[in-house]
């Protein structure tokens, strides 16, 4: 009986952990402004998360800008780094620290994808890669997507990026759980 009650308390508290778990879809963006042009933003916010891109780019005088990506196959729509000739990586600042972060990523065949979580003070706390992010097998095969996850304590913000020019990599969902009060 003592066993059953343990493992209740147990699944009881990852039901609860779980439940504070907040997730960001963009689905509320729209791709294509009203004279058909794509929708380039220099940020986004969704649930308090501001999206934004990790630097200026430093190529050129042009403004660094996010953009909409949709995926065929699923109908969602990814976030992207709007600069296809200067990849530059997208930043998520978390309204109050963050103990994980889960992104669901497509992106060119073979592209890399590395997720980096950091603290307040910018040091790098967790990160996770994919040398090759997976490709299709027949041409009419859905762009596959894949996870990064990272962890640590106090995560104030990520980056997520692997593009090398002409490439994309776009987040299509991001999970992340507060840290408890």
């Amino acid at each position: 009986m003592k066993r059953l009650a343990t493992t209740l308390v147990l699944v009881l508290s990852v039901a609860a952990a779980d439940s504070r778990e907040v997730v960001i879809d963009f689905e509320d963006a729209v791709l294509l402004t009203a004279n058909d042009k794509a929708n380039r933003v220099e940020q986004w916010v969704e649930n308090g998360v501001v999206f934004k891109l990790a630097h200026e780019p430093r190529k050129s005088k042009t403004k660094g800008l996010l953009g909409f990506f949709p995926n065929l196959a699923s109908g969602h729509k990814g976030i992207v780094c709007a600069l296809a000739t200067e990849p530059i990586p997208v930043r998520a600042i978390f309204p109050t620290p963050v103990s994980s972060v889960t992104v669901a990523l497509w992106g060119s065949t073979g592209v890399p994808a590395l997720l980096q979580a950091f603290d307040s003070d910018g040091n790098v706390v967790d990160r996770a890669k994919l040398d090759a992010a997976p490709g299709r097998f027949a041409p009419g095969d859905p762009v596959p997507i894949f996870t990064l996850r990272v962890s640590a304590k106090r995560i104030a913000y990520i980056d997520f990026s692997g593009p090398r020019e002409g490439e994309y990599l776009a987040a299509q969902e991001v999970r992340f759980t507060p840290m408890e009060k």
